[in-house]
């Protein structure tokens, strides 16, 4: 049986060679265009340039942040490594200034993309946030010496960041770790862990699928275990750090991802080589900027990836408070300290109006006035936490959130 990452890899090596042609033809041309000539000249610049951008990337973006607005004066940002294992990383984005701030965990997504997808996330909660983000290895650049990494082991690393950061931080999850930050608040509220957060704010995340089910949800019920691991988990092949791990590729889920909004993705790329035909160069770099990093690609472990379509999809376990944890069962109603702020996009196509409520319902060892809901107007899925409505919006609700419980 051929290896679906094999097959990928030539597909790979031939957009390679679409780049080195596309190079020569936007060199060849280029000059002619900045003569002067018009058609057909800007249209062969044009799909030179496009050609140059064909394929994926499968190393992290940088995260671009060189200084915020912190105050009354602008303040230098500097990424440092704060704690690292071979899956993820902790990264502190240290500003320059003395006044001290709320320390906040960023926990980002595994699912096929960097956490410098949640770019803009970071820069809006920098402003009055001490802020630091899991940012996760891509598993095929993971040698098969260092063992699996599973559900049960994203909840560890949530608490060995956290306790790395120390007592009183605050957690923002987003999206599909919202699960595993409840695991791992409910987990050090059992043990009595000091670093407990002081404030957890779940951002779009599927704490009970079973809520006005998305594609997203349909699709992971659609097929039984089996079908996903026969089907979405390949072998990574031999040229990789990571060689005979088994993952689910992160080009399996960006095709995921764009067969769900595909129109969009067809106009987004016709508008960007209209855009450069046409010498628009601040629209085309929106675009660009945007398929650069939503193009770059990451694998998941195998183990994580069939865990969570089974623990939180398919068995939808955190809904009746089963979620198990190294084979013991957690319980949302030991959490007392943590206060609790859940947010929801009224358009979200991805994790529908409801589903991260749920956690209210959930987490009854907390009084009332430790629990907050904001749903967004007018946002999808990623407006949640990124874009106008999120920095002018959201965000100040959930900064008022930390600050009351600082």
């Amino acid at each position: 049986m051929v290896n679906l990452y094999d097959a990928y890899e030539l597909s790979s090596d031939m957009a390679d060679a679409v780049k080195a042609w596309g190079r020569v033809v936007h060199a060849t041309w280029s000059p002619w265009r900045e003569a002067g000539f018009a058609e057909p000249v800007t249209w062969m610049t044009a799909g030179g340039a496009m050609m140059m951008r064909a394929g994926l990337t499968h190393s992290r973006p940088g995260y671009g942040i060189g200084a915020v607005t912190a105050g009354n004066r602008d303040a230098a940002v500097t990424e440092e490594t704060a704690f690292s294992t071979p899956f993820g990383t902790l990264t502190h984005f240290r500003k320059d200034m003395d006044q001290k701030q709320p320390r906040v965990l960023v926990v980002a997504p595994l699912s096929g993309h960097f956490a410098t997808l949640l770019r803009h996330t970071v820069k809006t909660l920098l402003a009055h946030h001490d802020v630091f983000v899991t940012d996760w290895t891509n598993a095929r650049d993971v040698p098969l010496s260092e063992g699996p990494f599973g559900f049960d082991d994203y909840v560890d690393h949530v608490v060995r960041f956290l306790e790395h950061i120390g007592p009183g931080a605050h957690i923002v999850a987003v999206c599909q770790p919202c699960v595993q930050a409840l695991a791992a608040a409910a987990l050090m509220a059992e043990s009595g862990n000091a670093a407990q957060p002081a404030s957890m704010t779940l951002m779009a995340g599927p704490v009970d699928t079973g809520v006005n089910p998305t594609r997203v949800n349909a699709l992971a019920l659609s097929k039984p275990m089996s079908w996903f691991e026969d089907n979405l988990i390949s072998t990574v092949p031999s040229r990789h750090a990571g060689a005979g791990r088994r993952v689910y590729p992160g080009f399996m889920q960006l095709l995921a991802f764009m067969s769900m909004n595909a129109d969009r993705h067809v106009k987004g790329h016709l508008d960007l080589f209209w855009h450069l035909a046409s010498g628009r160069r601040t629209e085309a770099l929106g675009i660009q900027t945007f398929y650069d990093e939503y193009f770059a690609v990451l694998d998941l472990a195998a183990e994580f990836y069939l865990e969570t379509v089974s623990r939180v999809f398919q068995d939808n376990a955190l809904a009746r408070n089963e979620l198990e944890y190294r084979g013991r069962r957690l319980d949302m109603r030991s959490i007392r300290r943590t206060a609790l702020m859940t947010v929801e996009g009224e358009r979200d196509d991805i994790c529908s109006v409801g589903q991260t409520l749920a956690a209210h319902d959930l987490c009854t060892g907390l009084r009332p006035y430790m629990k907050r809901h904001h749903l967004q107007a007018g946002v999808g899925h990623y407006g949640v936490f990124s874009g106008r409505r999120w920095e002018g919006q959201t965000y100040p609700i959930v900064k008022n959130f930390v600050l009351a419980n600082d």
